[in-house]
């Protein structure tokens, strides 16, 4: 028996998130559901020497051929997913759940006088509101306690209630002010009624609006300087916070819905499917699309949809989407047509939907990073990858070492320009490089000064003993076989004009235009066109976007730096307020153009800050 399991994914490529994991067998049926805090963390356990696993964990990790993963928000969501997903596929290797009577419900036995909120395992009280299952018990207390803070709504029994009410005395709740039943002489039954129907509303539909509402007074009463009543809607709208939180994975259980979460770049996009069926996730699909010329997500999205639906799997009646497409109309009719009713495709903005679109998104990024990692890493396609550049480029061979150029600025301060290197279609961070510019008129300017100190390395090879740290610098002295800049043709001109100066031979120069992808050689008045599913395109695409990345992590790095420095001696400035002032302004050459005042304006500094800033800058 083999000790290292050949579906085991890389640690890189799990994700640190919470989330539920599902191991599958070869026939794709599911052997296991899990949860976790920490994926990453939770699944290295899986993946230790078979020898050190116990007997039935060795048995599911042998017998299983793949594992995937579902990131949510929290670990409640997660708790609630894997609930879902184990009464769904009944896992062999689970402990077996017991039937659903055995699970707790939070009910509002709305046909009482005064209706109560309890937590009852049976669904049979007539008249009463059900929410749930929930996975745990704790879990409904825990729910019950929060929005008590917000509805203080009757829990006792029926039996204190009606000795309460006869007496005249309060139960213990309405005595303490956990209640506001009409036993407590602080409402009637009919004002108590109308807080249990919010109560019931908030549950059912997890709707902002009243948080929204809650928020407002709780400012109103601040205002007034009515401080105790702005604490108690404070409360409360933390409570109704946290209650959404807890519920975000779950919706009504009335709710039938499929949910797509996209994400995009200019060759592919990723898809997260959330079938929800019964207010519940009850099952996940993902898959990899691979994009056409300049698609939009709409486009995308119609597209998407098109190719999910048919007669044998007609739609829901609702579909959640990131954005609807231009012909939304005309393909809801079409899919009316599948489905013989009517069907809604909508993009959340807010709410509970809103929240599960949120997680599917971030699903489906997670898939895009993944795959991409994966294509890069996987030696036959960066071969063709390398194979095919060549050839599209014109090269003797293929470029097995790539140097790659972009320039991030602020309004024109703070220049930095990056160098990432790519050896065998792979990264080499150890050799990735920074280049300051102290002032630049464009772009351009900055290209080929960034590129005239690189090439002077390559001018003379330097002993790795010359100085210190030599081997550093003789690691940056290699030559590469291909030289990109990030733009178009002005971009590519002014790197061939550094090229041609520093008398280098033996370097091909080529740069990507963004918007369409195209690759631009010097003196050519055509770009050359990539197809867009090649893996030429997608390296070349990979590596001008790590160069991007270094670049606006290198600038930002330096402009914290600079107005640190600069800012750091000014008497009563912290961190905090100077980054409001880099936001504010962007860069210290813009704030010490500002005037006193127009520094004041700036929330958290005032006329005595400000003029302090300001003489320190001109001192």
């Amino acid at each position: 028996m083999a000790n290292v399991l050949s579906y085991r994914p890389k640690t890189g490529e799990i994700p640190t998130e919470p989330g539920v994991y599902r191991f599958r067998d070869a026939n794709r049926r599911v052997l296991y559901v899990g949860k976790a805090k920490n994926l990453r963390a939770r699944l290295s356990n899986y993946f230790a020497p078979l020898e050190s696993l116990h007997e039935r964990t060795r048995r599911m990790v042998t017998t299983a051929t793949s594992v995937e993963w579902t990131v949510v928000g929290s670990e409640v969501e997660a708790l609630q997913l894997e609930f879902t997903w184990i009464k769904e596929f009944d896992p062999p290797f689970n402990v077996m759940f017991k039937d659903d009577k055995s699970y707790p419900y939070l009910a509002v036995t709305l046909a009482d006088e005064a209706p109560r909120a309890l937590v009852t395992r049976t669904t049979g009280i007539k008249g009463a509101r059900y929410f749930g299952p929930y996975p745990k018990v704790w879990a409904v207390y825990d729910t019950i306690e929060l929005m008590l803070k917000a509805f203080p709504i009757r829990t006792c029994k029926d039996s204190d209630y009606k000795r309460a009410m006869l007496s005249g005395k309060p139960c213990f709740a309405g005595q303490i002010g956990r209640c506001f039943g009409p036993c407590s002489g602080l409402v009637t039954i009919e004002e108590h009624r109308k807080i249990v129907m919010r109560f019931v509303s908030f549950m059912g539909s997890q709707d902002r609006k009243l948080i929204n509402e809650l928020t407002q007074e709780m400012k109103a009463a601040s205002a007034e300087l009515n401080f105790e009543l702005a604490a108690k809607r404070r409360d409360q709208v933390l409570a109704l916070e946290a209650v959404l939180e807890k519920s975000a994975v779950v919706l009504r259980d009335s709710v039938d819905i499929d949910l797509f979460g996209i994400v995009h770049d200019e060759l592919a996009a990723a898809v997260q499917q959330f079938v929800v069926r019964g207010g519940r996730i009850r099952g996940v699909r993902g898959w990899m699309v691979d994009k056409g010329l300049d698609a939009s997500m709409g486009e995308l999205v119609d597209s998407i949809v098109q190719t999910v639906y048919n007669e044998s799997n007609p739609p829901p009646r609702e579909i959640v989407v990131p954005e609807l497409p231009e012909d939304a109309e005309a393909l809801e009719e079409w899919l009316r047509g599948l489905a013989g009713a009517k069907v809604g495709v909508r993009a959340a903005q807010r709410g509970e939907k809103a929240a599960l679109l949120a997680t599917a998104t971030q699903n489906a990024a997670h898939s895009l990073m993944l795959y991409k990692t994966r294509r890069s890493s996987d030696f036959t396609a960066r071969s063709k990858a390398l194979e095919d550049i060549q050839e599209a480029l014109g090269m003797t061979e293929a470029p097995l070492r790539m140097e790659c150029y972009d320039v991030s600025h602020l309004g024109g301060t703070n220049i930095v320009a990056s160098m990432v290197v790519f050896e065998d279609g792979l990264p080499r961070k150890d050799q990735y490089r920074r280049f300051n510019i102290p002032e630049s008129t464009d772009d351009t300017d900055s290209i080929y000064r960034t590129l005239s100190r690189r090439l002077a390395y390559l001018r003379e090879e330097p002993e790795p003993e010359a100085a210190e740290g030599g081997e550093k610098r003789r690691k940056f002295s290699y030559p590469p076989n291909l030289l990109i800049v990030d733009g178009g043709q002005p971009q590519v001109e002014a790197a061939a004009r550094a090229l041609r100066e520093s008398g280098v031979q033996g370097i091909q120069l080529c740069g990507i235009a963004k918007r369409l992808e195209e690759i631009w050689l010097p003196d050519s008045e055509y770009p050359v066109i990539l197809p867009r599913n090649s893996d030429a395109l997608f390296l070349f695409q990979r590596i001008r976007d790590e160069a991007h990345r270094f670049a606006i992590t290198a600038q930002r790095a330096s402009r914290k730096r600079d107005i640190g420095s600069v800012l750091g001696e000014v008497p009563g400035l912290g961190p905090a307020r100077v980054k409001v002032l880099l936001k504010h302004f962007g860069s210290v050459a813009q704030l010490k153009q500002a005037t006193e005042e127009q520094i004041a304006e700036v929330r958290g500094v005032g006329p005595t800050l400000a003029q302090a800033i300001y003489r320190h800058l001109r001192s």
